[in-house]
């Protein structure tokens, strides 16, 4: 189709689901439709079959193009690099108005209910279009779940019904109120009922899905031939052991659908009270909610059934259903005031106000009268659960280059079977062989050629190596990803929880006195300190809060908190309900630590140590900083407590509170490996009321506050980490550290663990945007002052933060590719810059695996060829593997795994292949002859030999070392075919040797039933009363067959084990001997009686085979690939991947890398570049 009458769908949501689509629009057509119907009766059906594999050509020989506004069939394609098609049928829905925040009532002009302010339209001019005009017609249609609708002013089917596109404070003045009943039964035209529904299929429509699969279409073309040519054994074993395949693919298939249902029906349907308007409160059905639905949160929480941002109150949610991280989060209320008000609502950006679907809200708290509200954003699959749903029910197809090639190989083999069947053809026509004995044997090539067991003998695989994996406590939810685990070269770690102990243990804390810091304390908790700020700071900044009695949150505010030795109360529902305006969460010391003057006192007890927490703004890692509103019992004014990464701080404070040694003091501790959190105060003034702190914005209370001092918080490595690190650095597979955490003190860390060894440089990229005309930078900063330019010796690595990450991406993208290649820490990272990050890398071709605790690292882990999440959990939907153990030791065990299941894949598609081909030679051979394998025969290989090899050759457990070198990543690459082709030939010459050897016997004659070349009576006489009547018609009995059946079947053997590798990635051969052993006592039999010393001979032929197969296979393994570079000259070739191409570049570029304290500009748009030096 043309390209200009192409258009493009894209929506906001993950980018691992594929919503950027390019749609072309298409109507029936009857002629078009006649034709395809005449051609299905014709080829019988096979047509019909074509076009659902092919939904492209189905569209096209069933439609004709038109424009997307008259479309009834759509053809979407996605732009990744798969390039999938898809077709949907287009829907016409009837509904009053054009767009679900259409802002007008529906019944009377009295009221005008609250809609979206961007589509307002007086109530009198909808009613007065509504009272003359007919009903719209709204066309949509459905694709993986989600709803498109036909836009008419950009012309195209659009999605981005789903947000509630308005300003914080927009929410708050027009969306508070809650939604009439006929406005929300008028949008749940639009957005359907608020269910994640996972229809189960039924087993039949299963049934139909698995059959019509082009392997099994294929295997039904072979039962008919073979049934044709009354070969009823074989063709009933293959039935059976295809029926037992489908069922126990419906089973698991099922299974699957049934579990992913069961988890997303749990509490998706749940009665809620909404608010209506007028301080009306009904009960409804969660499935009723749409967009713009006011709902209350219950005191004692509910499990959330969409996602709503929270408008009233504070809630504490457990969110390790998104993330995977157990520690509650506090959620507090949406802005209404301020910078930050102003501002478009994003469930990104302001995700820590939002309610996410399918999270439990543990507790709420709230005002006396004044109920805790969220505003419905959104709902069904558009939810964040939603999203983690359609990623689990459309899983995006793995990029593999095993699978790739693997359909290449298959091509070739089709190849090798056309050159068979037109061979075939043409002998039988010179012999004058039946007209229907042609077809059938020809069409039998076929079947030979392509082995039946090849999916099921390549699954067996990966099965063994996942239920390995989950001995050494690693869960799989993505089995194909465990072959990707083997090429592997690069992964990147989290450092907290993940490289260090997930606790911080307090070192000690050093306080502000008279403008300078104080020496170091150990305690906090000392009597002295009670009244001072710098502990009141400690005991009130942070989002602690009491689940059934137990103090829980994030594990640092817990250690500083116990530090303190202060107690935490929280308030009751009743005294909730009895304290005016509002209870707040109270901290105070022990009696034992108050001083005895203020014991003495009461009202001194009370005015100098209980405190009041009144407003809570919570840590955000955009910001990396959180804050408090507190009030200490008996006193007029408020105070404001600040607590976050020590540079953020400094900013925030009045300069002449910084003590003057605040870098060099941060600096000592980060580079001895401490984590260092900075404390700030401000009083608030007196006329600051209780109710006006609560809709402040955090930016006019985190201003102009007083330096305490510094928390120095020490962070241990976990045993495992530097010899797990050490392991993957001798395994040639680089490792990177990417943290939310101070540059220095990850630094520090990468140099503990051996990640950064004690003779390498460290450059630290500092990037700054551009500002007041002054262009973009880049200065490098040199760690330790070298002695030597670092590009001599190479051994440099870089430190980039995550506001120098962003600046690099955006101003210099020339950059970006260089600066990853030897960039060791990336430090004070986001989220999303994680997930960037691994992009990066993997468009450089690295093969990218990421281990993290799954808090923050969910995309990263996703998107990774290979994410492993450490988690308590048995399996986190975040990441495709989750670890039990919660050590980057399962590293390597995954990785040794990956590469024995990768090589086990390898050895079993070559074995299947040689299996097709010994076979293909053994029946052509005999073809010579007009002869065949017997029916009985091919039962013997394929189920005997075959099918127990393919599945025994898997059983081989990893290699307990990971070594340097990795395994081949493809199918066609040099040496592989070499390998492959080097068998054939020898089984090729092996067989011809033995067939044309037979006939040259002295005692060879064309076998009848009387023949009797081992002298043995009995023979005739079991086979007597044959005679008479016409017998072995196929001429199956005779001595060729005999020679090239035993031949044959050794040679599967020899294959089967030539191929079993052994070290450097699997347990050598002998570990799985019994299998082999079996197998070559139950080969040692024959057809029709041949002389003794013809078995011998026999014997000796199958050796030497066997001898030179293993012989050219060692040779081949040593010498293939350097011998196939000296044939093709490719000696000096450029290699492949981009990674290593770039850095044989760098070798070359004297500039590389920048020398110590230049500044790289970013002079104009086009990326010009220069640099300039600066002494230190």
């Amino acid at each position: 189709e043309s390209h200009d009458n192409r258009h493009v769908i894209q929506s906001t949501f993950d980018h691992l689901l594929f919503l950027v689509q390019e749609v072309w629009g298409y109507r029936p057509c009857l002629w078009k439709m006649v034709l395809v119907g005449m051609g299905a009766v014709c080829s019988g059906g096979l047509l019909l079959l074509l076009l659902y594999w092919l939904p492209e050509w189905g569209v096209k020989g069933t439609c004709t193009h038109t424009s997307l506004r008259d479309a009834r069939t759509l053809l979407l394609r996605t732009t990744d690099e798969f390039r999938q098609w898809f077709r949907a049928k287009v829907h016409v829905m009837l509904a009053p108005g054009r767009k679900p925040f259409d802002s007008f009532n529906l019944q009377s002009t009295a009221q005008l209910p609250n809609g979206d302010g961007d589509h307002g339209v007086s109530a009198e001019e909808h009613h007065g279009k509504f009272a003359q005009r007919q009903p719209a017609q709204i066309h949509y249609f459905t694709h993986h779940s989600t709803k498109y609708y036909w836009n008419d002013e950009t012309h195209n089917f659009e999605l981005g019904l789903e947000d509630v596109n308005v300003s914080c404070a927009s929410v708050h003045s027009d969306h508070s109120s809650g939604l009439s009943k006929m406005l929300q039964d008028y949008r749940r035209l639009f957005f359907g009922e608020n269910e994640i529904a996972v229809r189960v299929p039924s087993l039949f429509k299963l049934l139909i899905k698995e059959v019509l699969n082009p392997f099994y279409i294929f295997q039904l073309f072979s039962v008919i031939l073979w049934s044709a040519e009354d070969y009823y054994y074989y063709a009933t074993a293959i039935v059976f052991m295809s029926v037992i395949s489908i069922a126990t693919s419906l089973y698991t298939i099922k299974k699957q659908y049934v579990m992913l249902h069961d988890m997303v029906a749990a509490h998706s349907v749940v009665r809620v009270s909404v608010c209506r308007g007028n301080k009306d409160i009904e009960e409804a059905m969660s499935t009723e909610l749409v967009p713009g639905d006011v709902v209350i949160i219950p005191v004692n929480g509910m499990i959330m059934p969409c996602d709503a941002v929270l408008i009233h109150g504070t809630c504490i949610v457990n969110e390790s259903m998104l993330t995977g991280e157990s520690v509650p989060v506090t959620k507090t209320s949406l802005p209404s005031l301020g910078e930050e008000a102003a501002r478009r609502y994003n469930m990104e950006e302001h995700k820590r106000y939002t309610l996410f679907c399918g999270t439990h809200v543990i507790q709420t708290r709230f005002y006396t009268g004044e109920l805790v509200k969220a505003v419905v954003v959104r709902t069904g699959f558009s939810t964040e659960k939603g999203h983690l749903v359609r990623s689990i029910l459309y899983p995006k197809p793995t990029d593999f280059k095993l699978y790739r090639d693997a359909y290449l190989f298959l091509l070739c083999l089709v190849g090798v079977a056309g050159i068979g069947f037109i061979y075939t053809i043409v002998l039988s026509i010179m012999n004058k062989v039946p007209a229907k004995t042609i077809i059938i044997e020809s069409l039998d090539i076929i079947t030979i050629t392509v082995p039946p067991a090849l999916p099921a003998a390549m699954t067996a695989g990966i099965v063994y190596a996942q239920r390995r994996l989950k001995r050494v406590g690693i869960f799989c939810i993505s089995p194909q990803r465990i072959n990707m685990c083997g090429q592997l070269n690069l992964v990147c770690f989290d450092k907290t929880g993940t490289l260090t102990e997930d606790g911080l243990d307090l070192w000690g804390i050093q306080r502000i006195e008279d403008g300078s810091f104080s020496p170091p304390e150990s305690e906090a908790a000392k009597e002295s300190l009670v009244n001072s700020a710098f502990v009141a700071c400690m005991a009130t900044c942070h989002s602690l809060t009491k689940i059934e009695g137990e103090l829980s949150g994030d594990p640092l505010d817990l250690k500083m908190f116990s530090a303190t030795g202060w107690i935490l109360e929280e308030p009751t529902e009743e005294e909730t309900a009895l304290h005016n305006p509002i209870m707040p969460t109270v901290v105070r010391p022990p009696k034992h630590a108050i001083p005895e003057a203020s014991q003495s006192n009461p009202l001194t007890q009370n005015m100098s140590c209980e405190i009041g927490i009144v407003r809570q703004f919570p840590f955000s890692s955009a910001l990396q900083r959180m804050s408090v509103v507190v009030r200490r019992l008996g006193e007029r004014h408020m105070d404001a407590y600040l607590k976050g990464a020590p540079e953020i701080v400094a900013n925030l404070c009045k300069q002449h509170t910084v003590p003057q040694s605040f870098t060099e003091t941060l600096e000592t501790y980060t580079r001895q490996g401490f984590r260092v959190i900075a404390l700030a105060h401000r009083q608030l003034e007196s006329k600051l009321s209780w109710h006006k702190v609560q809709s402040l914005s955090r930016d006019l209370i985190e201003t102009n506050m007083e330096f305490l001092g510094l928390i120095i918080m020490q962070n241990k490595i976990k045993q495992e980490t530097a010899g797990v690190l050490c392991e993957l650095r001798k395994a040639n597979i680089r490792t990177l550290m990417v943290t939310g955490d101070n540059m220095l003190t990850a630094i520090s860390v990468a140099r503990d663990c051996g990640m950064v060894r004690a003779h390498e440089k460290v450059i630290i990229a500092d990037a700054v945007p551009p500002k007041d005309f002054q262009s973009a930078s880049i200065t490098w900063h040199y760690t330790e002052n070298p002695l030597t330019h670092p590009c001599f010796s190479r051994l440099y690595h870089f430190a980039v933060s995550g506001r120098a990450f962003a600046v690099i991406t955006e101003h210099f993208p020339h950059l970006v590719q260089k600066l990853v290649l030897r960039a060791t820490v990336f430090a004070r990272m986001a989220p999303d810059q994680k997930t960037q990050l691994v992009e990066v890398l993997q468009s450089i071709d690295y093969t990218v695996g990421m281990c993290g605790d799954g808090a923050n690292d969910c995309g990263a882990l996703k998107r990774a060829h290979s994410g492993i999440s450490l988690s308590e959990l048995e399996a986190s939907v975040a990441s495709p593997f989750t670890s039990s153990t919660s050590n980057i030791s399962c590293v390597p065990n995954l990785i040794r795994e990956g590469r024995a299941a990768l090589i086990t894949s390898f050895c079993v598609f070559k074995f299947m292949a040689l299996y097709s081909i010994i076979q293909y030679l053994s029946v052509t051979l005999l073809y010579s002859i007009l002869s065949n394998l017997g029916d009985f025969q091919f039962l013997f290989i394929d189920i005997a030999i075959i099918l127990i090899i393919a599945f025994t050759m898997s059983l081989n457990p990893a290699w307990k070392d990971l070594v340097w070198r990795r395994p081949p990543s493809s199918l066609i690459s040099g040496p592989l075919l070499c390998s492959v082709l080097t068998q054939i030939l020898t089984c090729l010459v092996f067989q011809v040797l033995a067939f044309l050897l037979v006939r040259q016997q002295s005692w060879y004659e064309i076998w009848t039933p009387q023949s009797d070349a081992c002298n043995v009576s009995s023979s005739s006489l079991s086979h007597s009363q044959n005679t008479t009547s016409p017998h072995d018609h196929k001429n199956i009995r005779n001595y060729e067959n005999t020679t090239l059946f035993y031949v044959s079947s050794f040679q599967y053997l020899a294959v089967a084990i030539v191929f079993s590798k052994g070290k450097p990635f699997r347990q050598p051969i002998y570990k799985n001997c019994k299998t082999y052993s079996v197998l070559l006592i139950v080969s040692v039999m024959y057809i029709v009686c041949v002389p003794h010393d013809w078995r011998i001979t026999l014997v000796v032929i199958v050796i030497v085979n066997a001898a030179v197969s293993f012989m050219l296979e060692v040779a081949n393994d040593r010498w293939g690939s350097s011998f196939l570079s000296w044939l093709f000259c490719q000696r000096n070739k450029a290699p492949s991947v981009r990674y290593m191409h770039l850095a044989l570049e760098l070798q070359d570029d004297s500039d590389w890398p920048p020398r110590p304290s230049t500044v790289t500009y970013d002079v104009d748009p086009g990326g010009c570049q220069q640099t300039s030096l600066h002494k230190e």
